[in-house]
């Protein structure tokens, strides 16, 4: 099971289904970290869990992850693998193929030392989100990803669906716009079953995702993003469904702002 931008799976359906018939659980939290599901954080479920410290990400090492699971012997495991499989001794005695996806000292300690503003950090996104919703809750065909009300997403994407009809311009629209003031966004995710490494296998449903892909985009959503940047994708927004702020207003703040 996998949590998307931020927010948590409905996960007991899942889990009920997955001990019913006796199927481990892989939960994928790459997203979640800080997020919660009726009050439980976001890789606690699964029999293995995993969470990415990529550079787009909360709590980031540049690169690498983690992986969790309640299962000590199932961690050493895949400690061993990802120590390339070496058997003890002085000699490389490899019996298993092994990996090297051990994280350097120096950047796990710099992900642990972020854990201790990881509070701060899924404010800061929520912050993020809350204020585009705001600056663009008047413009017509833009809906944001809902929050569902069995958790607290961290909102570390800031996500929206355009209705060209409603809003004037597609979401490919809006993206070259963005583009031209050099603001970096993106779409959803491409589904699975549109990717050409794919195309062979057979898919069942996949309608939802598609229409999402097709119109859903993501905003910048940095814990850092400033004021002024998030202004910035807030009028480019609205210039792409041609419309302008009023002399004066600042969407972000909600207030009137002088000059300079």
């Amino acid at each position: 099971m996998v949590h998307l931008y931020g927010q948590c799976a409905d996960l007991d359906p899942i889990l009920d289904a997955c001990r019913a018939h006796h199927v481990p659980v892989l939960e994928d939290a790459a997203e979640a970290l800080g997020a919660t599901y009726h009050g439980r954080l976001a890789g606690s479920f699964g029999d293995v869990s995993a969470f990415s410290f990529n550079g787009n990400k909360i709590i980031t090492t540049t690169g690498g992850g983690m992986l969790a699971s309640p299962r000590a012997d199932w961690v050493e495991k895949a400690r061993f693998w990802s120590t390339q499989a070496r058997e003890p001794g002085t000699a490389y005695h490899h019996l298993e193929v092994g990996y090297n996806y051990r994280m350097s000292n120096l950047l796990a300690a710099v992900g642990r030392g972020q854990l201790e503003v990881l509070d701060e950090r899924v404010r800061q996104r929520r912050g993020v989100e809350a204020r585009y919703r705001a600056a663009l809750e008047d413009v017509p065909g833009i809906t944001f990803m809902p929050e569902a009300e069995y958790g607290v997403p961290t909102h570390w994407l800031t996500c929206l669906t355009i209705d060209e009809a409603r809003f004037g311009a597609s979401r490919d629209d809006v993206l070259r716009v963005l583009a031209t003031d050099d603001i970096e966004a993106r779409p959803l995710w491409k589904p699975m079953h549109q990717q050409p490494l794919h195309e062979r296998w057979p898919s069942y449903g996949g309608e939802v995702s598609a229409a999402l892909f097709e119109r859903g985009l993501c905003l910048p959503s940095s814990s850092s993003l400033s004021l002024p940047a998030q202004h910035r994708v807030v009028e480019a927004v609205r210039r792409a469904a041609r419309r302008t702020f009023a002399p004066g207003w600042s969407a972000i703040e909600g207030s009137a702002t002088s000059p300079g």
